[in-house]
């Protein structure tokens, strides 16, 4: 992996902050502290399934207690992941199958899709005259940030639409959440590429949008994944598989319950709360945000259990970016899906329809 001094050094300053802040829950200490890596600034409703099950004991019954690390940008994670400063991180495709193509991934796998494609959408100002992908040709289209999923996506749904990328659009990095959203208001920018979550905050804020038809035959890229080194599968196997198994749970948790799920993850990070909302606002607020995300946790493939990788997805991509790569067995697993997925999922809908929000 081939990573400037910058990089390393911006890395390790965001794990160290990280990991003086966590989150606020208190580690048992009887318990195994479990360091996850996300590639947030500030953990948000985003990564809910993976969270939650520590205030709704799933973790604790797999002997573990969480300490999510928000890094600041997915390459933080994957340098994380690779130094062994957090046991498990989120991978994202569009930044580790360059490396992989490039002969510079250092061994990690991926091996539970916690949300699976397509969860991006470009948006516009209500009354906009653009009313298609095809007319952003010429356009200022905004982006949270270019470390942020929402870039590599687009640029390549843009592509198959036969725009170039590079020259027919002007992006614009215009910050996380309602920034995003003012600045579309304001006319800083034409239109806004964001995902799903991200969309949520902003009309939970109040701004109005006007969502763009989506082409066509979308392609199936751009899923999330727990990922870690390789030594963990053969060393760590029950953290791995346990980890897995708590964002399953919590998965069918929010399906079932949604308003109940944002309540737990509310418990567990009130900082997230919206200012000056009160309790019933604010998981309002969280339902909004997280609204489109949840559909997204069943695999789109069927028949297929939760949580299992689909490596089509990983060709798609690849192929739409010009990678070659012949072998993508170093970049995932399917083994522990079937432990994962090994537990009394009614129990888990019946413990959400019982839980007071």
């Amino acid at each position: 992996m081939n990573l400037t001094r910058r990089q390393w050094l911006q890395a390790s300053g965001s794990f160290a902050a990280a990991l003086a802040i966590g989150s606020r829950t208190t580690n048992a200490a009887e318990l195994r502290p479990l360091r996850f890596g996300v590639g947030l600034k500030a953990m948000s409703a985003t990564v809910i399934n993976t969270v939650i099950g520590e205030v709704l004991g799933y973790n604790k019954e797999e002997g573990f207690t969480l300490k999510a690390l928000a890094l600041g940008g997915n390459s933080n994670v994957q340098v994380a992941v690779d130094r062994g400063d957090v046991d498990i991180g989120i991978g994202v495709p569009s930044f580790g199958l360059p490396l992989l193509a490039k002969g510079n991934w250092a061994g990690a796998l991926n091996y539970y899709e916690y949300t699976y494609p397509y969860k991006w959408d470009v948006a516009v100002k209500p009354g906009s005259s653009i009313a298609s992908y095809a007319e952003l040709k010429g356009k200022r289209i905004g982006v949270s940030d270019f470390a942020a999923t929402e870039y590599p996506v687009t640029r390549n749904v843009l592509k198959t639409l036969g725009l170039d990328p590079d020259r027919d659009v002007k992006w614009i990095a215009v910050g996380n959440g309602v920034p995003a959203g003012v600045a579309l208001e304001r006319d800083s920018i034409d239109a806004l590429a964001y995902y799903d979550t991200g969309f949520g905050q902003i009309e939970a804020a109040g701004i109005k949008l006007e969502f763009l038809p989506r082409p066509k035959q979308l392609p199936l890229i751009g899923g999330q994944f727990l990922m870690a080194r390789k030594e963990m599968f053969a060393n760590d196997r029950k953290l791995l598989i346990g980890f897995g198994r708590s964002v399953c749970k919590a998965s069918q948790f929010i399906l079932a319950n949604p308003a109940a799920g944002a309540k737990a993850f509310l418990d567990m990070y009130p900082g997230a709360a919206p200012k000056g909302r009160s309790g019933e606002e604010a998981v309002k607020a969280i339902l909004q945000t997280i609204s489109r995300r949840i559909r997204l946790y069943n695999p789109p493939y069927p028949g297929a259990k939760m949580g299992s990788i689909n490596p089509q997805e990983f060709k798609t991509e690849a192929e739409m970016n010009g990678l070659e790569i012949r072998n993508f067995s170093p970049f995932y697993t399917n083994d522990l899906i079937d432990p994962i997925n090994d537990f009394d999922a009614q129990k888990v809908r019946a413990q959400a329809a019982a839980f007071k929000t």
